[in-house]
């Protein structure tokens, strides 16, 4: 008998793994009286879809393009989600929920599990994209002693992501997106925090450098927060000339196991995430 109830919310939903994340902990841990489910909603929807959830319902994964609004909807919310002006997780307490980014957590947990920290002091990142996501990227380099940050984007930088930058100490650049395939290859630090797709022209152009200069510098590290049709063009250029690469669904299964724990109180099962999660990405 189902008596806990959790779900992920977002438009489109249908790539989220997060269900098979969530079902994998359940099973892992013996939560055979909670269910996980994914829901198509956009932000105009979130308000009434929440208001309309009955009490079994413990908590909610956001995807995009709901983390700003959740922000907005929720009770109250913790620093974190304040700070990067996002919520991926809310979380029933009583008559409210309580909104966290635990993003932050999963992307700073990637890039140590990755090797961040056996590579020497990384003090210069260079993030692709300046929206939610790039928000919780900076409050996870931050944490890990970055003190440049140089974003790459099409367009205009979100001024609310800049000042965020410059709230942590950091020193800002910003540069055009085609400009990044110059930069990134000679950066420690890179990460991508656009949807899939939207740096597609980047890794075009970093092939273009490389074939012009005879070779391409490798980062010290590219996380690609990107999921979905892995490897990604980034991706797949970035590892051909010596890069080494955090696939996204590293990032996906450490902020899963953050909610595991926010929703049921228990230690999540990360192993048992980890298996189901790559096994489902293909890595």
């Amino acid at each position: 008998m189902i008596r806990h109830r959790a779900g992920v919310l977002g438009k489109p939903i249908a790539h989220s793994l997060s269900p098979v994340l969530h079902r994998a902990a359940y099973a892992a841990a013996g939560l055979d009286d909670w269910s996980y489910d994914a829901r198509e909603c956009d932000a105009s929807q979130l308000p009434d879809l929440i208001a309309g959830l009955g009490p079994t319902w413990r908590g909610l994964s956001l995807t995009m393009p709901l983390k700003e609004e959740a922000l907005l909807l929720a009770s109250s919310s913790t620093p974190v989600a304040r700070q990067t002006g996002a919520v991926n997780t809310l979380v029933r307490e009583g008559s409210d929920w309580v909104g966290d980014n635990t993003d932050v957590v999963g992307i700073r947990d990637a890039l140590c599990e990755g090797g961040v920290a056996d590579r020497g002091p990384v003090e210069s990142v260079l993030v692709i994209g300046s929206g939610a996501t790039a928000r919780s990227a900076l409050a996870a380099v931050a944490e890990l002693g970055v003190t440049r940050v140089t974003f790459a984007v099409r367009g205009d930088a979100r001024e609310s992501t800049l000042a965020q930058a410059r709230d942590h100490g950091m020193d800002v650049e910003v540069i055009d997106l085609t400009a990044g395939a110059a930069a990134a290859p000679r950066t420690p630090l890179v990460i991508n925090t656009t949807p899939g797709g939207a740096a597609d022209g980047l890794a075009g152009a970093m092939a273009q450098v490389a074939a012009t200069a005879g070779s391409l510098p490798a980062p010290w590290l590219l996380l690609d927060v990107v999921y979905a049709g892995w490897p990604t063009p980034l991706a797949a250029v970035a590892a051909t000339y010596g890069a080494h690469v955090i696939p996204g669904v590293e990032m996906l299964i450490h902020q899963a196991a953050a909610q595991f724990t926010l929703m049921t109180g228990k230690p999540a099962p990360l192993q048992a995430m980890r298996d189901a999660g790559r096994a489902a990405a293909q890595v």
